[in-house]
């Protein structure tokens, strides 16, 4: 077993992929977990890794950009020899692209709190990507719960989720009149390279998940969100001067703060505070626990994302919106 690479962060990127394939692949994606574990008994595969700046180590951009370049991803010895040849070529792709998957289904957590304001809502994204998830009014929602299956709306786009908890279950779709956002890197859903990367994105067993994000592009190609390039630690007062006054402002994100410093969350809290001083304005944040506050990390233990609605937990949601637990 490989020991002792090391990336900027001081964590092991073998203990990156090894915990990758243990907590996130394992029973989802074989192939990918199979992969993972390969890497992290790899010692020339974890030294060419350690040596990438940390954003750039993860093993999500490795494996798509394996994909966007044809690349096998099992068995694990084919693609080690693949990579070893292609390596320069590899490392061009994660240089130059992120995982910015910003996953659709994630829209089931936030729907619940989006349909309970009343009037026309204008959404604001942090972290947009292509800004799939700013169409919470033009997908179908599908989630079955102990008491039944409850069904909201009318799309080719389904999004499925398994629910618990007393869910506020939503009794019509939010009225979207605008819809926008901010990112380092806004990506363009109309340009068939970018929905090329972000299918490569989606793991090789979750079928379903690439019908949404089709389904999902299709829809921003007819109305593109308004998304400008900028950063959320500075950028946020300035962008949300173009959001149409006479709607409720939700400015919403979902795994975005892991990227930003603690320094970073609490200027982006103070702007979006600012914001909210000025006019009305709910703040949905589908983050990992403890992004916001320290204390909220207890609610999440072993889960990925928690749902917080104006700095209040409201659920624990999973990583692709597939399952969601409302909180007491």
């Amino acid at each position: 077993m490989a020991t002792g690479w090391v990336g900027q962060d001081g964590r092991g990127v073998e203990q990156r992929y090894r915990e990758m394939a243990t907590e996130s692949l394992h029973g989802v994606s074989p192939s990918y977990e199979r992969l993972c574990l390969g890497v992290a008994d790899d010692r020339a595969m974890l030294q060419r890794l350690s040596a990438l700046p940390r954003a750039k180590q993860q093993p999500n951009l490795l494996l798509a950009a394996t994909r966007y370049l044809g690349g096998p991803i099992e068995p694990y010895p084919a693609f080690a020899a693949w990579a070893a040849r292609r390596w320069d070529d590899l490392v061009a792709v994660m240089l130059a692209r992120a995982t910015q998957t910003n996953e659709a289904a994630r829209c089931t957590a936030l729907l619940p709190p989006l349909a309970r304001i009343d009037g026309p809502v204008a959404l604001f994204e942090v972290g947009a990507s292509a800004g799939l998830c700013l169409y919470p009014d033009r997908y179908a929602f599908r989630y079955t719960a102990g008491d039944g299956v409850h069904l909201l709306g009318e799309s080719p786009v389904v999004l499925d989720c398994a629910a618990s908890g007393p869910v506020p279950w939503p009794a019509r779709l939010p009225e979207v009149v605008w819809r926008g956002g901010l990112d380092l890197n806004p990506l363009d859903a109309t340009d068939p390279d970018i929905a090329r990367w972000l299918e490569c994105l989606v793991w090789p067993e979750e079928t379903h998940r690439f019908g949404v994000l089709r389904g999902a592009l299709d829809l921003a190609r007819e109305d593109p969100p308004h998304i400008v390039a900028g950063d959320l630690t500075r950028d946020l007062e300035a962008a949300v001067e173009i959001v149409p006054d006479d709607a409720t402002l939700v400015i919403q994100h979902s795994a975005v703060l892991p990227y930003v410093s603690a320094s970073g969350r609490e200027a982006f809290g103070r702007a979006v505070a600012s914001v909210a001083a000025r006019r009305p304005t709910v703040w949905l944040a589908n983050e990992a626990p403890g992004m916001l506050s320290e204390s909220d990390e207890r609610l999440g233990q072993g889960v990925r994302f928690l749902l917080s609605v104006d700095g209040r937990p409201a659920a624990l949601t999973g990583s692709h919106g597939d399952w969601l637990r409302w909180l007491g």
